[in-house]
């Protein structure tokens, strides 16, 4: 992390050095927009990369309320927190995972893991309370119908379009943190895979002004991921505890089944009902203009139930799979436990140097064995 002493110095902009000291690049950037904040001449520069852009301020009952649009300047602002949660990556890797790993002496395999479960659990908890407080604060839990009624939500509150920018952010920093992390080829089709989806389904949702169906789907998905690092987390602590891996089958078929209800019913039922709208570019709806139409709609709703039946098979599959080997690990247990005591039990009882024939303990040579002469006192 910064200004940490490193044991070993490494050639000035060779791949170990950019390696070991990403963080430390990272930082400076960051801290380099900061200080342009307080010259007047740079300072509105600067504002591009931390807040957000497009504001626009939207009359209302009240008087006038400040909302936000997208546009090509949000990807400065993400350039921006993409250095930001690079930062925070390095920071929880070296002060948290690092010490933790070095009690536990795991496997390079379970290594990888651990610390890649262990990055998630803290992502995934943040944007659990964050998404939550959104949800709560405006309303979209209370009232359903708000996630369908005047669609689209061109104008977003400042809470949901920063929200929605860190989320990509953050997704899209795992990218350059698989050469970072080094991570092994094996494993980085699987983590890609991962990625593309979350920067598909946020990014879909943000464009397509599905922001309110996108938090609470978000929300229910972090839910389960989040209770599933944990479960890992806690196998690799303990091999024999296994429990919380039930907590996370249980919550994962709860949210499946309330994210698929979710969108057939926002898809299905709610948007239909505002399907005549105008194209208005200037006011930003063109990609939910082309999206609220019955054969798009449909095409995505169809492979939306697809894609999450498919989730549904791979889950019951590798359950399935769990248990018959838990099972076949409980019988072989038992198969060993009743061998072991038949041995046991046919294995005969040493008594003597000797067997006994009619009451008499005769010797290995069948002669009685003599008699011990007793001392006088």
């Amino acid at each position: 992390m910064a200004f940490r002493r490193r044991a070993k110095s490494h050639p000035l902009f060779s791949q170990e050095f950019l390696i070991h000291n990403h963080a430390d690049i990272g930082f400076c950037l960051v801290l380099s927009v900061l200080i342009a904040l307080m010259f007047e001449v740079t300072a509105k520069t600067a504002f591009l990369f931390i807040l957000p852009q497009y504001n626009v301020s939207v009359p209302t009952a009240d008087g006038e309320l400040v909302q936000y649009h997208y546009g090509l300047k949000d990807l400065v602002t993400i350039l921006f927190y993409i250095f930001i949660a690079i930062v925070l990556h390095a920071v929880v890797q070296e002060y948290i995972l690092d010490k933790i790993n070095r009690r536990l002496h795991l496997s390079k395999v379970k290594h990888s893991k651990f610390n890649e479960s262990g990055q998630l659990v803290a992502f995934h908890l943040t944007s659990v309370i964050w998404c939550l407080y959104v949800v709560v604060t405006e309303g979209y839990i209370s009232n359903p119908r708000s996630l369908w009624e005047n669609y689209p939500h061109v104008y977003l509150p400042y809470q949901v379009k920063f929200f929605y920018l860190c989320q990509l952010a953050y997704w899209l920093h795992a990218l350059p943190e698989l050469y970072f992390q080094k991570v092994r080829k094996e494993e980085i089709p699987r983590q890609l895979r991962c990625i593309a989806l979350y920067l598909l389904h946020i990014a879909g949702a943000y464009l397509l002004n599905l922001t309110r169906l996108g938090l609470i789907l978000l929300l229910l998905q972090y839910l389960a991921e989040f209770f599933f690092h944990i479960a890992r987390l806690v196998y690799f602590t303990d091999e024999n505890n296994e429990k919380l891996f039930n907590v996370w089958a249980v919550v994962f078929v709860v949210t499946r089944l309330f994210t698929l209800t979710l969108y057939i019913l926002v898809i299905g039922f709610g948007l239909p009902r505002v399907e005549s709208q105008a194209l208005d570019p200037e006011r930003g709806n063109f990609f939910s203009f082309l999206f609220n139409n019955v054969l798009f709609r449909m095409s995505v709703l169809l492979l939306v139930c697809l894609f999450q039946a498919s989730v549904m098979w791979r889950f019951i599959h590798f359950q399935l799979r769990r248990w018959r080997e838990y099972w076949h690990e409980q019988s072989s247990r038992k198969r060993a436990a009743a061998a072991a005591g038949t041995k046991q039990q046919s294995k005969p009882l040493k008594r003597d140097s000797g067997y006994h024939e009619n009451g008499v303990v005769k010797a290995e040579n069948g002669t009685s064995p003599r008699t011990k002469k007793l001392k006088s006192p």
